[in-house]
């Protein structure tokens, strides 16, 4: 505890540049190297992915979860009320439900394209995650590996939508909209819209997974994790 608190002062009472100091010495004081650290943290994301994430591929991993589910973009909002408002409630509800399960099926088909970009990433600037807030290294993986992953996502979503049938659901429910009166016509770009959304909610679980390591000493299943994340407690 006497250690934690001295930390806590030097962070206070130091300059940047001193900080950076104190954050490179503290593994070595440890007795852990930068590759140890780096092997924890792709340790943590790997298990976000096998705990967290593989919940998406499963029916209603995504409809059913509050914290990721697919809801629609606000351009579409509007046909969902207006399909509810004439009676159309079960039509808007199927809707909503085949864009989420486009989302776990791509998901589930990606995700060893995920697994990947984790073992490839190198973390030079380990500790400095390490000693980051509780998402820090979701942070990072989500920054150095959204933009490929978005391009490997997108057309497992375009086919995923034509696999679940969301294609031809949403043509219909757009057309019945677009056939109302006075209402103007909506075309949005679902795909990109679902890519996105199934990547936020894969960067949203592994965020959970690696909170819980870092703030649940429980959580630390392996002698890795202990070891890494001690540091930072």
């Amino acid at each position: 505890m006497k250690k934690i608190v001295a930390f806590v002062s030097l962070i206070i009472l130091t300059s940047c540049t001193e900080l950076q100091s104190v954050v490179d010495s503290l593994p070595n004081q440890a007795g852990v190297d930068n590759t140890t650290i780096a092997s924890g943290l792709r340790q943590a994301l790997d298990f976000g992915i096998d705990k967290q994430v593989t919940k998406l591929t499963q029916e209603n991993g995504f409809y059913g979860n509050s914290l990721v589910k697919i809801l629609l973009p606000e351009e579409l909002q509007k046909v969902d009320q207006t399909l509810r408002s004439v009676g159309l409630s079960s039509l808007a509800d199927e809707g909503l439900k085949v864009l989420n399960r486009a989302a776990e099926d791509a998901v589930g088909e990606a995700t060893p394209i995920f697994v990947e970009a984790v073992k490839g990433i190198t973390f030079t600037d380990a500790k400095n995650i390490l000693l980051g807030d509780d998402s820090a290294a979701t942070s990072y993986l989500e920054n150095k590996t959204n933009t490929a992953l978005y391009a490997k996502f997108n057309p497992v979503i375009k086919q995923s939508f034509s696999k679940v049938g969301a294609d031809k659901i949403w043509s219909n429910l757009i057309t019945k909209y677009n056939s109302l009166p006075l209402t103007n016509d909506v075309n949005p770009d679902l795909t990109d819209y679902v890519t996105n959304e199934a990547l936020k909610g894969v960067y949203t679980m592994i965020a959970v997974e690696e909170k819980d390591i870092r703030t649940n000493i429980a959580s630390r299943t392996t002698t890795l994790l202990k070891k890494v994340f001690a540091l930072q407690d």
